[in-house]
């Protein structure tokens, strides 16, 4: 098998979890390739990968080629609305300047307050080309006539964000796009440190619109006001795979059908990799033996019997 997996590293659990499980089943799995979103989407639909497991929807689907319909298809939930994304601003500053939503960016106090490379535009922690967020961030520079206010920083979004916690740190004000599950909630924590805030009105792009009700959320701890216009989809997180892959490996069907990760699983995950924590191997082998205990009798030993023979791996 072939796999590949997202570019953004808070993707990287699920993806290492959804590995071992198929090595458990005793599939031989290699390891994946790193790719933006419209380039794993195309290879897949050649037929070139088989299967990952960051696909975010309705989010990604203005990504997906026109082929794809007939190519490959979702399946499963790994988390059903998991993906929540947004835009946050520190606290302090929120309250000092009375920040609602991104329109506030417009106001010269404002912005002169964010503005850290003295352009005269509040500097915005964005996402880096090939990431859908970035579409959507463009597309509201735009439809809320932005562009001449804010400046979203589209380089390494890690980098990025290690800048914006140290500033924060240095008492100075911050601001950015973040998603969850992701480590920047949890250094950065909402209605403490920062505040979620409104976009002005929902404006969805076309890939937004059947989903149109799930861009304002009510709920959300350390929102600006309740509900809160995040102005992106809530998305549900879901594994993506080759349809002539998933023809030959129904037991490889199956299991993504069945795969779910608890987003505090994932968070807390994400958080201890940001501390340092680089190799997780046992955390990933204890956490997927304890999913297969989980499954309904019977189903481990199904699943192992419907491998093809060609994947086979002794299982010991």
């Amino acid at each position: 098998m072939q796999p590949a997996r997202a570019t953004w590293n808070t993707g990287f659990f699920q993806e290492a979890l959804v590995r071992r499980g198929l090595e458990e089943l005793g599939y031989k799995v290699k390891k994946p390739k790193d790719l933006a979103n419209p380039i794993f989407y195309k290879s897949l639909t050649l037929g070139d990968l088989d299967y990952w497991t960051n696909g975010w929807f309705p989010m990604h689907d203005d990504q997906l080629p026109k082929k794809f319909p007939d190519k490959a298809a979702k399946y499963g939930c790994v988390e059903k609305a998991g993906g929540l994304q947004g835009y946050l601003v520190s606290k302090k500053e929120v309250d000092k300047y009375n920040i609602k939503s991104l329109d506030d960016f417009k106001r010269d106090k404002v912005k002169k307050a964010f503005d850290k490379n003295g352009d005269g535009k509040a500097d915005l922690t964005a996402c880096p080309p090939g990431w859908a967020c970035e579409t959507i961030i463009s597309h509201h520079m735009d439809v809320y006539d932005l562009d001449a206010h804010i400046n979203p920083i589209k380089a390494s979004y890690e980098a990025g964000m290690a800048s914006a916690l140290a500033s924060y740190k240095s008492d100075e004000p911050i601001f950015f796009y973040t998603w969850a599950p992701n480590w920047t909630i949890f250094k950065l924590k909402p209605g403490k440190d920062v505040m979620w805030i409104n976009v002005p009105h929902i404006a969805a792009t076309e890939s937004q619109k059947s989903a149109e009700d799930r861009m304002t959320v009510s709920g959300i701890e350390g929102a600006v006001s309740d509900p809160i216009k995040l102005g992106f989809v809530v998305s549900d997180i879901q594994i993506v795979a080759n349809k002539e892959f998933i023809d030959e490996n129904p037991a490889a069907q199956k299991f993504f059908e069945i795969f779910t990760l608890p987003l505090v699983d994932i968070n807390e995950q994400n958080t201890k990799m940001n501390e340092g924590q680089k190799s997780e191997k046992t955390s990933i082998v204890m956490w997927m033996s304890g999913f297969l205990q989980t499954m309904p009798p019977g189903m481990l030993g199904l699943l192992q019997h419907e491998l093809q023979p060609n994947n086979l791996l002794p299982i010991f």
